[in-house]
């Protein structure tokens, strides 16, 4: 049986569950068809799913159509929920995006949209609502052909599945085989139809349906073009390889793994390699679940295709490959927002520390960090509404009340051009120095390890544990305090001694050269800039511009047809936040603001930051500048200014540009 995993994604409030509830309803899968504001749908089944009415989390149900096998993933709408959504992408086939036939294509369209081409995933749109007064769906494919994309086709709704004059028409502009083969007249329904498959696969054309999924209209003319225009060929003889895309714990604390099987087939037992580190050791899989809904039946074995949990698995992370499949995936939606955990005896830290690590494991995008200086738990989000969800969750899964602080804006710092940094720790019985040259990476690169270091002068496991230290989490710049990016630190040298050198030495060393490096350099503050796009009418045109302006953005020159604008550009995040508030009452809800963080930028608002955050680099004794040296059996401090001439290491590695 082929195997075809679909996702459903939109805007929120577009109507996505409820048709996957018709999709499970007219396949058999479920014997009632549920209802949002029931709160008894199949798929949206946490209590706070239920309360809200919004999808949070991206559940799976399971259905056959023909002999089609069909997993289905019901992806959050939300934007605060987009990770999660973003995630699920990593192992569709196909994605269909559903859109209101009253509002159109709204702003997390465009982001969803974009990530979709971004992944290359074949996508199918369903105009949905078109029962509702003021549905237009004409008007609303119109807006999919302009500002998604012109290869967007709307199939007649018949189920006859005959290829019309005018299709035939449309797939021949876009294919020089068809337009051959369209005047000669060589094609018969079956040929067409092949080829709008191909072309569907291969992202060229996406075919467009509209109906009612609350009145069960245009579903089954839905399913019927799903069948026809799918396929996969998944070859179950290779070897195993699969994509992890989502962790789950269960109501016994049991870490539950769900994988997409890209090819081959995996066993309850086998040993399965996980991670790209070459020092990873495979670990065992203790058990397979088939999930459908809530429930789930243990199996033996899961084939290429198909979507399925494990247990066994402890290290992992969502985006990883498994298999031979060894690298990784990130995602291209992140949070730009940071809150504090706040919470109160009889609470105890460790439990809160519990329960994030758990909901961190699940949900890699909350960077759960703990700041050791001020005593404080740090979590990163999208937005408020993910922060009365993480709330609730704490409260009823883990039985903690908490509390965040507001949300403020994760700023970031790198530096300006390129430093030697050194470091060296010798307190009595220990010994380890390391000389680095550091400098700015590429945008969005993070931090980046280079070794040129000869095995001669430090052994090549000294070296690997300096990478290691160099790539952890929580290295800070000196402005702010905020994370460090966009660095590259390149090991030159380094030091160790035969009899006193210790397990943790090369990390004390690697850090102070990392900070010593830092005290040299000209350190810049990184804000998120939003990449937006705004469809606005042309009488808004003016005050949308100047609003822009005014927060410190730029755009391009509007793109005008008719009475509609559209406005592209950039915008730092600090100063759009809560813009989308603010058009929709100035447009009387007829603008669509389209926001994507794109990338860190030199803040437009350094010195204002730098004040407001009050960071004191010289009284955070968990990150020194100083390096420790020994004489006479007493070690001493070496300011960072003074340390270069104290080091063994000779630096005679040339210019530092």
């Amino acid at each position: 049986m082929n195997n075809i995993t679909i996702g459903l994604l939109a805007h929120v409030d577009a109507g996505k569950t409820t048709f996957a509830e018709q999709l499970l309803y007219h396949t058999q899968a479920i014997r009632s068809r549920g209802r949002v504001d029931h709160k008894d749908t199949f798929l949206d089944t946490h209590e706070i799913e239920k309360a809200r009415g919004i999808t949070v989390f991206a559940d799976q149900a399971e259905f056959i159509y023909g002999d089609t096998r069909y997993f289905l993933l019901d992806t959050p709408g939300h934007v605060d929920f987009s990770p999660e959504m973003e995630r699920a992408l990593q192992v569709l086939d196909y994605a269909v995006v559903i859109v209101s036939a009253v509002e159109g294509v709204e702003g997390h369209t465009e982001t969803v949209w974009q990530l979709l081409r971004s992944h290359g995933i074949p996508t199918f749109f369903f105009i949905n609502k078109t029962d509702r007064t003021g549905a237009d769906p004409q008007r609303v494919f119109a807006e999919i052909r302009s500002g998604l994309s012109s290869s967007a086709v709307l199939l007649p709704q018949s189920e006859s599945g005959e290829i019309s004059e005018e299709l035939r028409v449309f797939l021949a502009e876009r294919d020089e085989r068809l337009l051959d083969a369209y005047f000669e007249g060589a094609m018969n329904d079956a040929g067409w139809r092949e080829a709008m498959r191909s072309m569907v696969r291969e992202g060229t054309l996406f075919p467009c349906m509209a109906g009612s999924a609350l009145l069960d209209v245009g579903i089954d003319v839905f399913l019927d073009r799903l069948k026809s225009l799918t396929v996969t060929d998944y070859d179950a003889g290779l070897p195993f390889a699969g994509r992890v895309y989502k962790i789950r714990h269960d109501e016994k604390g049991t870490r539950i793994t769900y994988i997409k099987a890209l090819q081959g087939v995996l066993k309850v037992r086998e040993e399965l390699n996980c991670g790209a580190s070459e020092e990873a050791e495979p670990e065992r899989i203790t058990g397979i679940r088939k999930v459908n809904g809530l429930k789930y039946v243990s199996v033996d074995w899961a084939a290429a295709g198909e979507l399925f949990a494990v247990t066994g698995l402890s290290a992992v992370r969502p985006g990883d490959g498994v298999g031979v499949l060894q690298d990784r995936r990130d995602s291209e939606l992140v949070p730009t927002l940071k809150s504090k955990v706040l919470f109160e005896p009889p609470v105890h830290l460790k439990e809160v520390l519990t329960a994030f690590q758990l909901l961190g494991a699940e949900d890699p995008s909350l960077n759960v960090s703990w700041d050791m200086t001020l005593q404080e738990l740090h979590i990163q989000v999208m937005g408020q509404i993910q922060l009365e969800i993480l709330e609730q969750i704490l409260r009823e899964q883990f039985m903690i009340p908490v509390a965040f602080g507001p949300p403020e804006i994760l700023y970031k710092e790198t530096i300006a051009a390129p430093v030697f940094g050194c470091g060296h720790f010798e307190p009595l019985k220990h010994y380890a120095e390391v000389l680095l040259r550091m400098e700015p990476g590429e945008r969005g690169s993070g931090l980046v390890f280079v070794n040129k270091c000869h095995p001669d002068d430090l052994a090549a496991g000294y070296q690997h544990q300096v990478g290691q230290y160099l790539l952890e989490s929580g290295h800070h710049g000196l402005l702010t305090g905020s994370p460090l990016t966009d660095l590259r630190m390149t090991l030159l040298s380094g030091r160790a001694h035969n009899k006193h050198t210790h397990g943790g030495d090369f990390r004390e060393a690697a850090l102070r050269a990392l900070r010593q490096g830092l005290e040299q350099a000209e350190n810049i503050l990184l804000e998120p800039v939003y990449d937006l796009k705004i469809r606005i009418d042309t009488d808004d045109l003016g005050k949308v511009m100047t609003d822009i302006q005014q927060a410190n953005g730029s755009f391009g020159p509007p793109e005008i047809t008719g009475t509609k604008a559209v406005i592209t550009g950039k915008v730092p995040v600090a100063t759009f936040l809560n813009y989308g508030v603010r058009l929709a009452a100035m447009t009387q809800g007829k603008g669509a603001l389209s926001l994507k963080v794109a990338e860190y930028q030199p803040c437009h608002q350094t010195e204002s930051v730098i004040a407001l955050k009050n960071y004191n680099k010289d009284a955070d004794p968990a990150y020194p500048s100083s390096s420790i040296f020994c004489a006479k059996g007493q070690s001493y401090s070496v300011p960072w200014d003074e340390a270069q001439a104290h080091m063994h290491i000779k630096n005679d590695f040339g210019p530092i540009s």
